[in-house]
């Protein structure tokens, strides 16, 4: 009996401690999920000094200490010299020296990447002058319509401030992503980074026949004859498929048109097939300007230019710094499986 009594005291105060545990856990987690979401913030960092510290690093290692020397006074002169220019040129001569700002857009499906791009894409126009330009490296297979257009948009923001844009593609810009690039002043790839896809695509799955198989009725009301051209669960027929590839060409006329405005040598009919080319042979087609990496091209300008990174990081929530944000990114996903049903440039 002693026993029981001193397991059935242990067991109590085990329990009460899970269940303390559980509600702080709870209260946690409650206060975690109501949290608003925080803003993100803008990261600037110096790809000269990074370039410029390779270039010591390497120096240091490969070259003897008589050429070490030598260096350093060569170096040390030259710094004096180039001081007594930009007093003589202008004082502010330093503030106002030539820059490339470098963005990366990595693209998913739904390019969500847009609202990153937007606050990378104000930072530059708040502090760019009219000697500094702008490289935009682009990666992404392509999506939503809506989402890439807004995209493109951003870019032509860049063009309509007089900045010189350039486009790099290192491995893929397609479709949408393609949209992207040819806004810009010149579009730079790799040898195989697949170009192109000029072209619009819809599918979306039919479960009517599965729905009949057991018995079950779907119902959908709209008003308007076609408020909903296709649909998953009921009958489709021959009128909404004609209306949807009509929707499919009409985009698709959109999408040729805007890739000659801004690409007007391009012959639009051979390339707008929805095919994809590999670098030099984009070069030959007059999708893009010349063949390079994005890293030769900021080797370059850094000889003239400061070179900087502009990344808009997002904070995370407190719900996503414990886990928790799970629940809610599943939600979203499910509300945008009939979106990325609908026209995708792919």
């Amino acid at each position: 009996m002693e026993f029981l009594y001193e397991y059935g005291v242990f067991l109590a105060k085990a329990i009460t401690i899970v269940v303390a545990i559980a509600v702080v856990v709870a209260v946690i987690a409650g206060q975690a999920m109501r949290q608003k979401p925080s803003n993100g913030q803008l990261e600037i960092t110096s790809i000269s000094e990074k370039l410029d510290g390779i270039v010591d690093y390497a120096k240091g290692v490969l070259l003897s200490k008589d050429e070490l020397k030598a260096l350093d006074k060569a170096d040390k002169a030259k710094a004096k010299a180039d001081k007594k220019q930009a007093k003589k040129s202008s004082k502010d001569s330093e503030k106002n020296a030539s820059r490339l700002f470098v963005i990366d857009f990595d693209g998913s499906m739904d390019a969500h990447e847009v609202d990153q791009l937007r606050e990378e894409v104000t930072a530059v126009l708040s502090i760019a002058s009219e000697q500094d330009e702008v490289l935009v490296n682009v990666e992404s297979g392509g999506g939503v319509v809506h989402g890439y257009g807004l995209a493109a948009s951003q870019l032509q923001r860049i063009k309509d401030a007089k900045l010189p844009l350039t486009i790099a593609v290192d491995k893929v810009a397609a479709s949408g992503g393609y949209m992207m690039a040819c806004v810009a002043d010149k579009i730079i790839a790799s040898p195989f980074a697949i170009i192109g896809s000029i072209g619009v695509i819809a599918q979306l799955p039919n479960f009517n026949k599965v729905l009949k198989k057991h018995d079950v009725e779907f119902e959908q009301h709209t008003a308007g004859a076609f408020k909903r051209t296709l649909t998953m669960f009921g009958e489709n027929n021959e009128a909404g498929r004609e209306k949807f590839r009509e929707e499919l060409e009409d985009v698709h006329g959109m999408f040729k048109r805007f890739v000659s405005d801004h690409r007007p040598d391009l012959d639009i009919d051979k390339v707008a097939t929805g095919e994809y080319w590999y670098g030099n042979k984009a070069l030959d087609l007059g999708l893009i300007d010349s063949i390079q990496t994005s890293d030769d091209f900021i080797m370059a300008k850094n000889k003239q230019k400061k070179v900087y990174a502009i990344k808009y990081a997002a904070k995370k929530s407190m719900a996503e710094k414990l886990g928790l944000g799970f629940a809610s990114a599943t939600e979203r996903g499910l509300m945008r499986v009939w979106e990325r049903s609908q026209s995708l440039f792919r």
